[in-house]
């Protein structure tokens, strides 16, 4: 199931206590625990081009050059959801958390993903090779993400429970302007 810092439905609908060895005790193994790789900070810099960026010379480039699969034309508008304002601004306060705690944005978020007690397996995903030593490094760390640490990112959580369909542009003409979504709080 599709489950991050910024998709964390599986803990609000019934799906964690299905994992749960007490209950159903059915394996449930996180995917896109990076967001489509915006919870590894690589989008940051610009937005990714195919629906987003709205100079055609660098996206274009861009296009040559990608960062990751949000910089190709099916799954940059497959993974939408992830570019959201709230998802970008969520993904940008979990940045600035990690940073606090003196770790990358990639390893926080493989690490929290790792720790939710519903999951048994999380499925590792990388755009390149530097990437996929990253995510096994924050794979095989043992020791757990410390309690302050955990506190702040449920209250980062807090202020949107679901960014990925959230959204600043719900309830405008559905002639290309309006959004599938709830209002961003």
């Amino acid at each position: 199931n599709d489950f991050s810092l910024i998709d964390r439905r599986a803990e609000e609908n019934g799906v964690s206590e299905a994992s749960s060895a007490i209950h159903e005790n059915v394996g449930f193994m996180a995917y896109n625990a990076l967001a489509g790789g915006m919870l590894t900070g690589k989008y940051f810099d610009g937005p990714p081009p195919v629906t987003d960026d709205p100079q055609e010379a660098r996206a274009r480039q861009t296009l040559r050059t990608p960062r990751g699969r949000m910089d190709t034309v099916g799954w940059g508008r497959t993974l939408y959801r992830y570019r959201t304002a709230a998802a970008v601004r969520a993904a940008q306060d979990y940045k600035k958390l990690a940073d606090e705690y003196g770790m990358s944005l990639l390893e926080m978020s493989i690490r929290w993903c790792q720790s939710r007690p519903l999951v048994t397996s999380t499925l590792l995903g990388h755009s390149n090779e530097q990437q996929l030593k990253e995510c096994l490094k924050a794979a095989e760390a043992r020791k757990p993400l410390p309690s302050s640490l955990m506190w702040e990112i449920d209250r980062i959580h807090m202020r949107n429970r679901l960014p990925i369909f959230a959204s600043e542009r719900v309830g405008k003409d559905w002639d290309g302007e309006g959004e599938i979504g709830e209002r961003i709080p």
